[in-house]
């Protein structure tokens, strides 16, 4: 498995091309979610890209404070359906939060979690932090993540 972090300009075209298939074939095709899957924050992100042999089987972006929430946030976190089981959601979280708090010293992460997924982000060390929200006709929640004091 290989991670790579990347600014938008620094994604080839390819590249992009990639992560907009795999986001739109599980964000709008598999979760029939009629809604735009490009939503123009993209350029203003970092995207952490999970690579086997050179295909994509994991994405997700990092969003600067203040471009969604107050807060950096993760959000678009997405396995490709032939890779999932085998913790890669888990690796890449991981990743992201070790980047935004170790490299980028922020000590807090906000994101727009899918309610099904409240107690995977809890076992990455996130707490909700709202109540059940209707987002794309999709619950969600906003989780909130501190980084531990050593």
């Amino acid at each position: 498995m290989q991670w790579e972090i990347k600014a938008f300009d620094q994604l080839s075209l390819q590249e992009l091309y990639t992560i907009l298939t795999l986001r739109t074939n599980v964000f709008v095709v598999e979760q029939a979610c009629p809604y735009p899957e490009v939503d123009g924050k993209d350029p203003n992100c970092l995207h952490l890209l999970g690579t086997i042999n050179g295909e994509l089987v994991a994405y997700l972006r990092i969003l600067p404070a203040g471009l969604r929430y107050d807060e950096v946030s993760i959000g678009r976190v997405v396995i490709k359906p032939s890779h999932r089981g085998k913790g890669l959601g888990r690796l890449m979280m991981e990743q992201a939060i070790h980047c935004i708090t170790n490299e980028w010293k922020e000590s807090h992460i906000k994101i727009g979690a899918q309610a099904y997924l409240e107690k995977f982000y809890q076992s990455l060390g996130f707490e909700p932090v709202s109540e059940v929200y209707l987002e794309d006709d999709i619950p969600h929640l906003d989780m909130l993540y501190t980084k531990p004091v050593v």
